[in-house]
């Protein structure tokens, strides 16, 4: 039976494999990948941009391993526990997360050198910065008016980890502290993601238990694209290897919860022009996260193949790789990496993945034991009340 410690790997190394495989095509289209890459299956590809001259990638370097914000937002969020030692709430997005983005170096790999993690962020999350550090803001007011997209649920998965076996308290303390950087369907998908994680810590759970936690929890718009994206990948599991097709319905089903398609990229045209992309909605959904369920359901929760489908249907790959690895990761661990492969995401993005999941492992176990013996003396006191 895969350890505590197994399963916390699985998610930290689930977290870099599924971001660096699907960073090397992220905003690409299905059609684009296959044109290009025909199906990218490991991380030792090139980028897409690896090419271009540096002022079109932005000084930035992918590919073989890479990693992006996503892997380095987990980390920081790890690092908050290993400091506090305790759930989190808004304040320690104010706090914490602040430090972590914008007061403590780290090395970044797209970028080929040290700096504050803020200096790679996209706007959504530099959001964190301006809402509380320069607005002073409300921590749990902090993630109104952002833009609506999965930038909290896609490191959120150290809260499943505390909370492992326990996806209700997982969901609800990632609303909590997710509340001071995403609103709306943003927000609810961090939640969910946290519960996911925590669920598939439970010794011998499937990935439809997954998917019933996930339909337990949800809310509005994110519960009804899991359940159409999921029941889809049911419909489709004889169908599975035909590739173009799942993508195909995969996208049509996911359309009315998220109306943007292959729209993904910022570009002029855009600009001035009305539209209901990144808003609050009830009835809207993140892709990724509903993508990355269909395909554990689609593949019955085999790790490589739910990563390798979800990433090679386009769009936000990078982030569903992530969303798919970490749940499977604490289900599985990471033995469906290969040693070449962890050595490399290792090596080149200069990370310890190892001593980092170790020294998180121990926080974590600390805290779920700490929170046993307070169940333990709560259930004591409402024994003697209720007498």
């Amino acid at each position: 039976m895969l350890s505590f410690l197994d399963r916390v790997k699985g998610v930290i190394y689930g977290t870099a494999f599924g971001d660096a495989i699907g960073a090397t095509i992220e905003k690409l289209t299905y059609e684009q990948i296959l044109e290009k890459y025909g199906r990218v299956e490991t991380i030792l590809m090139p980028w897409h941009k690896a090419d271009w001259s540096a002022s079109m990638r932005n000084n930035r370097q992918r590919g073989y391993g890479i990693i992006t914000d996503d892997t380095l937002m987990t980390i920081a969020l790890m690092n908050i526990y290993n400091d506090v030692k305790r759930p989190l709430d808004a304040w320690d997005m104010a706090d914490g997360m602040v430090k972590e983005i914008a007061f403590k170096k780290t090395y970044i790999p797209e970028l080929g050198r040290e700096d504050h993690i803020i200096e790679r962020l996209f706007y959504p999350e530099k959001w964190i910065f301006q809402r509380h550090a320069l607005a002073n803001c409300e921590p749990r007011e902090g993630g109104i008016g952002n833009m609506i997209n999965c930038g909290a649920a896609m490191y959120i998965a150290p809260i499943g980890i505390v909370n492992a076996c326990n996806p209700k308290a997982a969901y609800d303390e990632a609303i909590n502290f997710a509340s001071g950087h995403q609103a709306s369907y943003g927000l609810e998908a961090a939640g969910v993601l946290a519960a996911c994680v925590a669920k598939a810590f439970e010794p011998g759970v499937g990935i439809e238990d997954i998917v019933a936690t996930a339909l337990s929890l949800a809310k509005d718009g994110t519960k009804m694209a899991i359940q159409d994206m999921c029941e889809k990948a049911r419909q489709l599991k004889s169908q599975k290897d035909d590739h173009g097709l799942v993508v195909a319905e995969f996208q049509k089903t996911i359309l009315p919860y998220s109306p943007m398609a292959d729209d993904v990229s910022r570009k002029i045209e855009k600009i001035g022009v009305p539209s209901n992309h990144y808003v609050p909605s009830r009835l809207f959904a993140i892709e990724e996260l509903p993508f990355a369920l269909a395909y554990a359901v689609l593949h019955d929760g085999d790790f490589r193949q739910t990563i390798i489908g979800g990433i090679n249907s386009g769009r936000d790959t990078d982030s569903i790789g992530v969303m798919a690895g970490v749940i499977l990761g604490a289900m599985y661990g990471y033995k469906d990496i290969s040693d070449e492969e962890l050595d490399v995401l290792t090596e080149t993005n200069k990370i310890p993945f190892q001593n980092i999941a170790e020294q998180f492992s121990e926080t974590a176990r600390d805290m779920i034991e700490n929170n046993s013996k307070m169940e333990r003396h709560k259930q004591e006191l409402l024994t003697g009340l209720m007498k």
